[in-house]
């Protein structure tokens, strides 16, 4: 794969698309493969609506929504394997905002499709290093919601753990820019094939 390349990023529930946006492929960094999603880019996504819940909505098996990525660029670092992305955030005047870490299933990669399941929740990283967890009420929803067990729980929360001892930050690639010919995406037509 060539940097530059467009790939997608999903994560799949059930067999059902619950979030994809379309990508450039960047590169490699510490074993870890680099996309880059910018605001324009076209996607899908589950979100709230009335009267219930993000996650009661992700576990029914109802569509996705169109959604257009908006306001942040991002950098995904992640790997086969790793349990969770390393991400770095800019907003829209490229002024660096932070890291996030995202818990999810291992990557797996099929050609141009990079798929993994989002486990809900997710750290966050301050310039300064400082970090929080994120989404702790929606962690606790999946659980109730029964899409992993007090264990799977455990194990979700472990590598979290893990990814903080680690402080893979910062980076070296916050400076980092990408050429000016890589226009926002579109979503391709067969996104929802699994």
């Amino acid at each position: 794969m060539e940097a530059g390349n467009a790939v997608l990023l999903r994560s799949i529930y059930r067999g059902n698309v619950r979030w994809c946006w379309p990508h450039h492929y960047v590169g490699e960094w510490n074993g870890r493969v680099g996309l880059y999603c910018q605001p324009g880019n076209q996607g899908k996504l589950m979100k709230r609506v009335a009267g219930k819940g993000y996650l009661e909505q992700w576990v029914s098996g109802a569509p996705a929504f169109d959604y257009v990525w908006e306001s942040r660029h991002v950098l995904r670092f992640m790997r086969e394997g790793d349990g969770h992305t390393v991400e770095l955030f800019w907003d829209e005047e490229w002024r660096f905002v932070g890291w996030y870490v995202n818990l999810q299933a291992p990557l797996v990669v099929r050609g141009d499709r990079f798929d993994t399941t989002d486990w809900a929740l997710d750290i966050v990283v301050e310039p300064d290093a400082t970090w929080r967890w994120k989404d702790e009420d929606d962690f606790a929803q999946a659980l109730r919601l029964g899409v992993f067990d007090e264990q799977g729980a455990a194990q979700i929360r472990a590598e979290g753990e893990r990814v903080i001892a680690e402080r893979p930050w910062p980076t070296g690639w916050e400076d980092w820019r990408p050429p000016r010919e890589w226009a926002a995406l579109p979503l391709p037509v067969d996104w929802h094939l699994v």
